[in-house]
């Protein structure tokens, strides 16, 4: 394809593409399958790498992350970003409507429209246009100065990369800048998925510390991965004096930026007591996390006038809802083990109303906390659904009493298997032992290595894999690639044309991709994320299982308590069984096709890079060593062979000179190579 056809249709796919993002992100109304999405995306890809010459700032390729940042620059903010006062109730609400208008009267205006928004439960960001591009966005830190996270923010859909008109019609100059801030939250479902990827001791209490967390990542080619979103609030740079709030809401909207939708202009005190009363209820049925209102006065013109605190400013404040609270009668407590052994109790209620859902179930955690607690079968008990997906008990009632109350034994045996339970030193949890043999440990282990982000054999739910497991027809996931038609059609509710779908699901597994493989065995402490680490360092499974703990602890994301958890799991004889059939049924056990080396000018030599380079991207330096015998570890030892430094270098490269390692430039790299 020649360049100017190529132009052409990278042209007509980044339209396309950005297209769908808006109607995902900003109408709610996709018109098109995420495989589909996908194909677009892999098509201009594919096309940027044939032509790299055609690739710009604002391509939607640039979505799908890759860059690692080491630190994240402090970025002074333009105007600080002030955190709003917030209120717990009505009367609070009247102060504040009651003190804005004294002070507007002061100053001879009556003027107090206020604009009613619903509160995000994200995490605040600024981010910077010029000429329409993305340039900049960060954190909003300490309020006068934050965080430089904007490779991390390119890989959110719901950021335009471009503006579009029709502001670009309002550019004077070559140097117009706009800012939009927001917050960046996570989708209800999208947090559901990407705990359902992660360990379960390492699974995110609620949206907002996942999004926090995955921000800050090194890796933006993770960030990419744990779907994200965008709600802007304010945008300031057009018609700064003279366009109300609720104008540049709209306005907002026009540009590409989901504004929350729901967004109303409350000329009095009686209107924005309707709005909080009206989304008491209605939040609970919408797809993301809300915690309150937001009340600002529209006439931005004014906002200066009425001027800040040192926090907060007075044009404006948040009303929180107060938590969710119900309370019921504790009717018994079961025990749940997990597919690691833990047991965790499980609270059954007397089903009560909560937040738009009827709960008869809340997790009690571990047995720490029921002796926190003091709760007892039989008490009545104060649940809360606060910013949670799941219900918790919060402590018991004042008026509970029950005088036929009993209390919360640690069961002995696993309920399960039967097997004695023990509780490791330093750990909060009590576990089944018996690892090959506790048919709750070997469901969890399947449904965990048939989920989504894993091997993603559809078809095969809880209800299935228990028959599976309790007619022995499957032991571990190796046993899953042996299942035959004729045996599923013997199983409840499952008729041919269910059984040969499953059995396709699972043949069609075994093109997964080896880290997936990885992160599916179910190792503890082992997401995903440190499952691509152990594949890019640990290329076939016999390496990995031949690694030290020390050697271990070098790859990236990996200290010393995964290291050891990892040389556990491959010691246990029901694990290397699994894998040999793993193995004889075809699966990836190795990362692709082995590369011939290009040398072994590097054979035996661990490597380090630090600082800036000018002549190589990092992740191409890294994989240039691999290609000629060495490894890429991420901390410095004595043990470490040779640092390669490049501009700023840090503290790397002062600890490899107080070591005495071999230090050396881009120059002498490059002859090395």
């Amino acid at each position: 394809m020649g360049n100017a056809r190529a132009a052409d249709e990278i042209a007509r796919l980044r339209k396309e593409i950005e297209r769908h993002n808006y109607l995902y992100y900003v109408e709610a109304e996709p018109v098109i399958s995420d495989y589909d999405y996908d194909r677009l995306l892999e098509q201009l890809i594919a096309l940027e790498r044939l032509h790299p010459d055609l690739v710009t700032p604002d391509s939607p390729s640039l979505r799908v992350g890759g860059q690692i940042t080491r630190s994240f620059p402090s970025v002074r903010h333009r105007e600080p970003m002030l955190s709003l006062s917030n209120t717990y109730s009505m009367g609070e609400v009247a102060d504040f409507y009651g003190r804005v208008r004294r002070l507007l009267l002061e100053e001879g205006i009556g003027e107090q429209e206020m604009v009613a928004e619903l509160k995000f439960d994200g995490v605040a960001v600024s981010l910077i246009y010029r000429n329409g591009l993305l340039v900049q966005g960060a954190t909003r830190g300490d309020g006068v100065q934050g965080d430089d996270i904007t490779v991390n923010l390119r890989t959110i859909s719901a950021i335009p990369l471009r503006l579009e008109t029709p502001v670009a019609e309002t550019y004077q100059g070559s140097d117009r800048e706009i800012e939009v801030r927001g917050e960046v939250f996570m989708r209800k479902d999208d947090f559901a998925r990407l705990n359902e990827s992660r360990p379960e001791e390492d699974r995110f209490a609620n949206p907002r510390n996942a999004t926090a967390g995955t921000l800050k990542l090194q890796d933006s080619a993770e960030v990419a991965r744990r779907k994200m979103t965008f709600v802007a609030y304010f945008l300031k740079g057009i018609d700064d004096q003279h366009m109300p709030h609720f104008d540049r809401l709209q306005l907002l909207g026009k540009l590409g930026f989901f504004t929350g939708d729901h967004y109303r202009l409350c000329p009095e005190l009686h209107d924005i007591e309707r709005f909080i009363g009206e989304w008491s209820e209605k939040r609970w049925k919408l797809p993301y996390e809300t915690d309150g209102v937001v009340l600002k006065l529209n006439a931005v013109r004014l906002w200066e006038r009425l001027g800040a605190t040192s926090k907060s400013p007075r044009w404006a404040i948040a009303y929180k809802y107060p938590a969710q609270q119900a309370v019921t009668e504790l009717l018994g407590v079961v025990f749940q083990v997990g597919r690691l052994g833990t047991i965790t109790p499980v609270a059954e209620l007397r089903p009560v109303r909560l937040a738009g859902s009827t709960v008869s179930r809340s997790t009690l955690h571990n047995f720490d906390e029921i002796e926190r607690l003091g709760v007892r079968v039989g008490d009545r008990v104060v649940i809360e659904k606060s910013g949670e997906v799941i219900p918790k008990i919060i402590r018991v009632a004042e008026d509970s009493g029950s005088l036929f109350s009993e209390p919360v034994v640690v069961p002995e045996r696993c309920p399960s298997c039967g097997t004695p339970l023990t509780r490791p030193e330093n750990e909060v949890s009590w576990y089944c032992p018996n690892e090959e043999g506790c048919p709750a440990q070997i469901r969890g282990r399947i449904l965990h290595f048939a989920s989504r982000n894993a091997m993603d054999i559809q078809s095969l739910g809880t209800a299935l894999v228990d028959q599976l497991v309790s007619r022995g027809l499957v032991k571990d996931p190796g046993d899953l690639y042996s299942l035959q038609v004729p045996q599923l059609e013997q199983l409840e509710r499952m008729g041919t044309k269910s059984s040969v779908n499953l059995v396709r699901a699972i043949e069609e597994s075994r093109t997964k991709s080896y880290d997936r493989l990885l992160f599916a065995l179910g190792i503890r402490h082992v997401g995903q994320a440190t499952a691509r680490e152990l594949g890019r360092a640990y290329p076939h499974f016999v390496s990995l299982q031949e690694a030290g703990e020390e050697e271990l602890s070098e790859v990236p994301d990996i200290g010393p308590v995964v290291a050891r958890s990892i040389i556990d799991f491959f010691t246990k004889p029901w694990v290397q069984a699994m894998l040999d059939k793993l193995d004889e049924a075809g699966l990836p056990m190795r990362a692709g096709k082995e590369k011939e080396p290009v040398n072994n000018n590097f054979e035996g030599q661990s490597v380090i890079f630090t600082g800036g380079l000018e002549r190589h991207v990092r992740q191409e330096a890294e994989e240039m060593v691999r290609e000629r015998g060495g490894r890429i570890v991420s901390s410095v030892s004595r043990k470490t062979s040779l640092v390669v430094a490049g501009k700023e270098a840090g503290s790397k490269l002062e600890r490899a000179m107080k070591l005495g390692v071999k230090v050396i430039g881009e120059d002498e790299f490059e002859a090395m190579l």
